[in-house]
């Protein structure tokens, strides 16, 4: 079984969502004996921003990483991936990876009867972390968007696991991981 665990927050060691993903892969590991994991560190290893040289493949280095983050993508069995909410959305980083892994003919095509998603059959956990308090408002566009990538593509197996106020201060925030990490689905809690 293949894991793929994405990280997009640029705080390094002091990053909320960087916490909640590794707790998440650690408990997958305790559970699932050989379980391969892929990582990609979305801030030390960004994928480039599409533009009109990366769809035409002008730069063969470019579409070797692009195939590659595309091949991680479709291998996974379960995909964790975090998730900071930079002013209302996801890290650009995430957007960016996003448009790699979304990939008409190959993780989604388009019908007569609309479009239809290629990827379906992976779990995609979700560590969401902000420093305010958003999750279900108007103005939270990490989660609903994530889901809507995601259902576009095939994948309905999609859970969040939310840290929220951690800017409000210290204490906020201490107690903001431990709810994210006692939120942490079932079975994996059990294999901690």
């Amino acid at each position: 079984m293949k894991l793929l665990h994405i990280d997009a927050s640029v705080l390094g060691d002091n990053s909320v969502s960087r916490h909640l993903t590794a707790a998440v892969v650690a408990q997958f590991k305790q559970q699932i004996d050989g379980l391969q994991v892929d990582y990609r560190d979305l801030d030390a290893n960004p994928v480039p921003h599409l533009r009109s040289g990366s769809l035409a493949k002008t730069d063969p280095a470019e579409a070797a990483d692009a195939e590659q983050v595309l091949e991680q993508f479709l291998a996974a069995d379960i995909v964790v991936i975090g998730a900071p909410m930079y002013n209302f959305s996801v890290p650009s980083t995430l957007k960016a990876w996003i448009d790699r892994v979304a990939v008409a003919g190959r993780t989604f095509k388009y019908t007569e009867n609309g479009p239809v998603g290629l990827a379906g059959g992976k779990k995609v956990i979700v560590a969401e972390a902000s420093g305010g308090e958003y999750a279900g408002t108007a103005i939270d566009f990490v989660a609903p968007y994530l889901k809507q990538v995601f259902g576009f593509l095939g994948i309905t197996d999609v859970e969040f696991i939310r840290a929220e106020r951690v800017a409000y201060s210290p204490e906020h925030k201490a107690q903001a991981i431990d709810a994210a990490l006692a939120s942490i689905p079932a079975p994996l809690r059990q294999a901690a």
